[in-house]
């Protein structure tokens, strides 16, 4: 373990021998779920880089001097940070190249195209990479390719695929994994998000890896409405007018305000995908998930015949990208409505393929 990083010793080990040859790269895209440490990770890398009393190659900061005092304080002048804020649907322009007033005098491109003010070096860090619209997108690929000397730039990134294939090409990709079960418990406890060890070890076993996903579930309502989608999912043929009225008195408990709203839809369509890459998983004949409710549920699916295992890839598929019609701010129960039908359609296999 790294600086309390838990579970992604392989691509700390390769910045450890990346720091000590000398030769990082400009830019990295960090992909993987969310709720793994993509970010954390991120913040760790940017406190040792920033550091000038660390030892010659080491990955270790001496948490002393000035440069790291300002790190802790998170007034670092040289480390910049940019997320989606709440509520929004893409990362606004502004906050990348400045107001429209002030454009390319302010914003973290502009940011990063100055010199230290600490040491030798300038990060920046870009949480929520999928949520660019295509200006934004251009902007940061000018940045890009021609990167400011001693400066990092990281992407924290869920999916390859939300992400322009120039700005991928710019790259070095880093995959980051689902932590393990018991990775998840850990962090849970030790960071006493969760104080009791046995329902830290249960909502592990749910969580997919995610520490996020397992907080998500730690309210009671949360775990039972996964168990009777997970259900609802495996029937076949799928059951649309049930299933949208039982997601929409899921999502109405989240109250009148929109982004809890559109919180439970996309982890809903999260939750299918799920559902859909494990049924493909079994299909394929590979080792049941982990999660004890999850395998449960697929053996259940499994009684029912005709399921294909392209229409299933494709169902997982069409779950995660419906999720971006959520961040339009799209009207949720169209989304519903169509989301499901599209389900049903890709899972209904032609009459003649029916198997009774």
């Amino acid at each position: 373990m790294w600086r309390g990083i838990i579970g992604h010793d392989r691509i700390v080990e390769r910045f450890g021998r990346a720091v000590a040859r000398g030769r990082l790269a400009s830019t990295f895209l960090f992909v993987g779920p969310s709720g793994i440490g993509k970010r954390t990770l991120a913040r760790e890398l940017a406190h040792v880089l920033l550091c000038p009393h660390r030892a010659a190659g080491g990955l270790v900061p001496c948490d002393r001097c000035s440069s790291c005092r300002q790190f802790q304080s998170g007034m670092h002048p040289d480390l910049h940070e940019i997320s989606l804020p709440a509520g929004a649907s893409k990362i606004p322009l502004d906050s990348l190249i400045g107001s429209r007033e002030n454009r390319m005098r302010e914003g973290l491109c502009y940011q990063i195209s100055l010199k230290p003010f600490l040491g030798v070096r300038k990060i920046a860090i870009i949480q929520d990479a999928d949520y660019f619209n295509l200006e934004g997108a251009n902007s940061l690929l000018k940045t890009l390719e021609q990167p400011p000397g001693n400066s990092i730039i990281i992407l924290i990134s869920h999916s390859l695929d939300r992400q322009l294939i120039t700005i991928r090409s710019r790259s070095q990709i880093l995959r980051f994994e689902p932590l393990q079960d018991k990775e998840v418990g850990a962090i849970l406890t030790e960071r006493k998000l969760i104080d009791d060890p046995v329902r830290a070890a249960k909502l592990a076993s749910h969580s997919g890896g995610s520490v996020q996903q397992a907080l998500e579930l730690a309210g009671d309502d949360m775990l039972n409405f996964r168990a009777q989608f997970f259900q609802s999912l495996a029937i076949r043929p799928l059951r649309n007018v049930p299933l949208s009225k039982q997601m929409a008195e899921f999502i109405d408990a989240a109250g009148k305000e929109a982004p809890p709203r559109r919180t439970r839809l996309k982890w809903l369509m999260a939750c299918a995908a799920e559902f859909y890459r494990e049924l493909a998983r079994a299909i394929c004949g590979a080792e049941p998930s982990s999660d004890e409710l999850l395998k449960i549920t697929i053996q259940a699916a499994l009684t029912f015949k005709g399921w294909e295992l392209d229409s299933v890839l494709a169902a997982a598929e069409l779950c995660l990208d419906s999720t971006e019609r959520v961040d339009r701010n799209a009207n949720q129960a169209l989304i519903i409505e169509a989301w499901l039908d599209e389900l049903s359609r890709m899972l209904t296999p032609p009459p003649a393929l029916v198997v009774k």
